[in-house]
């Protein structure tokens, strides 16, 4: 792979992360872009996400979780991949076989973080909706990044 072609692969990976959308309208994919950021407002507004952020970060969790819309938070991890996915093909990256499972299982990880969030302690710590989540993604991508590589080779 170029060096040209990763540099442009990192920047939308990281625009993606800074918010879903903002890779797609720099990938000059305008409509999605947009709307790939409405959904994002819209989802964040709902289930009081930013508020639901700063209560985690002061380490207020049980305020956090009692914050939480999950209702509308569960949309937000397969939108936060599934635009991260898009924008990553979109700049020429995912060419091999199956390498979106990283970013599908990781969703699902995510997810399954969210749901346990408001139960789930870690060493007797509740950890919340923010933390436990953002715990779950390595395992939901290293998870995807083997059966990738499992079903390479049945494949």
């Amino acid at each position: 792979m170029s060096d040209k072609r990763n540099e442009k692969l990192l920047e939308v990976i990281l625009w993606s992360i800074a918010l879903p959308g903002f890779s797609q309208l720099l990938n000059g994919k305008l409509l999605k872009g947009f709307l790939f950021v409405t959904l994002e407002f819209v989802i964040n507004v709902r289930s009081n996400f930013n508020q639901v952020i700063i209560l985690s970060f002061y380490g207020r969790v049980q305020e956090s979780i009692e914050q939480t819309n999950y209702q509308w938070l569960m949309f937000y991890p397969c939108l936060y991949m599934f635009a991260m996915w898009d924008a990553y093909k979109d700049a020429g990256g995912g060419k091999s076989k199956f390498s979106f499972l990283p970013f599908v299982f990781a969703a699902y990880f995510i997810t399954v973080g969210l749901i346990y969030s408001p139960t789930l302690k870690i060493f007797g710590v509740l950890i919340g909706p923010i933390w436990l989540p953002i715990l779950s993604l390595p395992i939901g991508l290293a998870v995807g990044y083997f059966i990738k590589k499992i079903v390479h080779r049945i494949v």
